[in-house]
């Protein structure tokens, strides 16, 4: 067995099986090949949809933003360069709890996300041959019919499966032209439609926060529930074959930075354009009434929608072009996103959080079963919204919500693991750790209340697993105390959260009284602070020590699940808090939450592998269980 201390520049710890090192450009190219997919082809209708001319501006703080969380993942990506790192990083920082829901919420972004990418290439065929029968409308949103549109975008996702378990030789050789089709593609859209440029969209309707345009806090919002930051974050797919890429020390930190450049540029380049180019008598609604775009005729298949009502005939030629890569652009986003999937899975197996069967690999050096378990569950996102619009402020915010751990491992490792080799070192952590931190917080909080319910509700469900399963297995807890206090939350989780209505419910909902929504808010803090209560009398030291490393997120999402309730994003008739106060809430609610996850930081078991000359007071309590291991399988 080898482990990254001896092999940081060579073959990666727990990654002694993937052996085929890909180049600079194959790394960036499977991020960027990520990013340009289904975003491209809705999130412009999307981000306009929501505010207007101002989603140029969306793009912009999307992009800055996304570049501040960027940062630390170029320390520490580069520092342990695993495959599946992303959901490795929040156990080696602050121990089991906070990796068990951190690399679920990351799981659970990645796996659905090859079944996003294919209800939008159904979407796009759909919408422009309708006798196909791949879609039908419900709640006056454009979603996959069954069987026809659920049974093909099932047989997608079969051959996203078997692309990836070819290897990653096959995916990087195969990515690297698909992705040149995929940048030049998107790049003669924008600049085609730059032919029929109005001005006055820009000018007669609302822009820069005008209230015709949706308001200042519309440009906002964009950020997250329009794609925008579903897009931008595909930086993170360098860090997910980081234990495949070759020179980390150097490739991880350039890829990460072009995988935010290059598809920032080309995204800009489609909203401006996509903006000048809308007629509205075409689409079906009033001049500047962008939030009906979303409703309209041109939803199904915005950019194509905008060449076809231009009247040129080499536009309208062009269509066939872009419907080729409205199958060709998601498809090979999907078959990447399902290639992360299976590799975060074999993180969260090698850190015993999920079967160690998923960190099996077969001979071309991929997690086979991880790939398949993460196809499965994929498709179980077609059953209740296969709509791009209704799937991409879930999948944003759970993905959002992982790359926060960056920020907290950079500062916890410089402490617990200092003797690490660190080929790239992030300039003045002490702020711009808080800023990436911060900068994922409150695009969280952007996504809405609706969206944050429903992420809490499973990520801190999920808590019982965490009883159940991974505490007894470790042997911090014995498993019939761990049964019976997981047995009482999971019920009273289950009657305060399902009952509520806002579960798989549409963004907008009726407004409920104020008190009954708070006293349904605190019913569920109570219920988190008595299950952990709970666990910590029935655990070990050890086990207790990796629940106190986990605090912080539990914080996070009931804090800023409450702020939001009584925000501008929430379902209040009457907001307590309206943009910005609800923003810098949710700013406070952030910097408390890192502090507090710096502080509970520990040396855990797995540092040791890495680093074995630990400092004075971070030494890991002695395990009695089989500790998570960074080695090979």
């Amino acid at each position: 067995m080898t482990t990254i201390g001896q092999t940081c520049t060579s073959t990666p710890p727990g990654d002694g099986h993937f052996q085929r090192k890909m180049s600079l450009q194959a790394a960036m190219f499977i991020g960027v090949g990520g990013q340009i997919g289904s975003g491209w082809l809705f999130a412009v209708l999307a981000a306009a949809g929501i505010a207007g001319p101002s989603a140029i501006v969306s793009w912009l703080i999307g992009g800055a933003l996304t570049m501040v969380i960027a940062l630390a993942w170029m320390e520490v990506g580069s520092t342990i360069p695993v495959s599946g790192a992303i959901a490795r990083y929040p156990y080696l920082s602050n121990g089991g709890l906070a990796g068990w829901i951190l690399g679920l919420s990351y799981w659970l972004a990645n796996v659905s996300l090859p079944a996003i990418e294919a209800v939008a290439a159904l979407t796009y065929l759909g919408g422009i041959f309708p006798d196909l029968g791949l879609l039908t409308v419900r709640d006056g949103v454009s979603m996959l019919s069954w069987p026809r549109g659920i049974l093909a975008a099932t047989a997608l996702m079969i051959l996203f499966l078997a692309i990836n378990l070819f290897g990653v030789k096959l995916l990087s050789e195969c990515n690297r032209w698909v992705t040149w089709w995929k940048i030049i593609i998107p790049t003669a859209t924008f600049l085609l439609l730059f032919l029929t440029f109005d001005g006055s969209n820009f000018t007669s309707y609302g822009f820069f926060g005008d209230p015709a345009g949706g308001g200042a806090g519309s440009m906002f919002e964009a950020v997250a529930v329009s794609g925008i930051a579903l897009a931008l974050m595909g930086f993170r797919g360098v860090i997910d074959f980081g234990g495949e890429v070759r020179r980390p020390g150097r490739n991880i930190p350039l890829g990460t930075v072009g995988c935010v450049v290059v598809p920032l540029a080309i995204y800009l380049g489609l909203q401006i354009a996509f903006l000048g180019a809308i007629d509205w008598a075409d689409a079906g609604v009033p001049a500047g009434d962008w939030v009906a775009l979303a409703g309209s005729s041109w939803a199904d298949g915005p950019l194509a929608a905008a060449l076809h009502s231009s009247g040129y005939a080499l536009l309208g030629a062009f269509v066939s072009v872009l419907l080729l890569d409205a199958i060709l652009s998601p498809g090979a986003a999907g078959y990447i996103y399902l290639g992360n999937g299976a590799r975060v899975g074999y993180g969260l197996a090698v850190n015993h959080f999920f079967p160690r069967i998923m960190a099996k690999v077969n001979r071309h050096g991929v997690p086979a079963v991880s790939a398949v378990v993460s196809f499965v569950v994929g498709c179980l996102f077609f059953l209740p919204a296969p709509s791009w619009y209704r799937l991409v402020g879930f999948i944003s915010s759970a993905l959002i919500l992982s790359t926060i751990a960056a920020s907290v491992a950079l500062v916890v490792f410089r402490r617990t693991a200092p003797n690490l080799p660190r080929p790239f070192r992030l300039p003045a952590p002490g702020l711009l750790a808080p800023a990436g931190f911060v900068a994922a917080t409150v695009i969280i909080y952007w996504c809405g209340f609706i969206t944050l319910f429903n992420l809490s509700t499973i990520l801190l469900g999920g808590m019982v697993i965490y009883s159940v399963c991974y505490s007894a297995q470790m042997g911090w807890t014995r498993l019939a105390p761990s049964v019976a206090v997981a047995a009482v939350f999971v019920v009273g989780w289950a009657l305060v959260t399902a009952t509520s209505g806002y579960l798989l419910a549409p963004a907008a909902v009726a407004a409920p009284p104020a008190a009954a929504l708070l006293t349904r808010l605190l019913l569920m803090v109570a219920l988190c602070t008595g299950f952990l209560f709970a666990m910590h009398r029935i655990s070990t030291e050890e086990g207790r020590r990796h629940l106190t490393g986990g605090h912080w997120v539990v914080f996070l999402l009931l804090g800023l699940l409450i702020v939001s309730a009584i925000g501008e994003y929430g379902p209040l008739a009457a907001p307590w808090l309206v943009f910005p106060a609800d923003t810098l809430s949710a700013v406070v609610v952030g910097l408390i939450a890192f502090y507090w996850a710096v502080k509970t930081g520990f040396r855990t078991p797995g540092i040791d592998e890495l680093d074995p000359q630990p400092t004075s007071g971070d030494h890991p309590v002695a395990s009695t269980g089989p500790g998570p291991s960074l080695t090979a399988p």
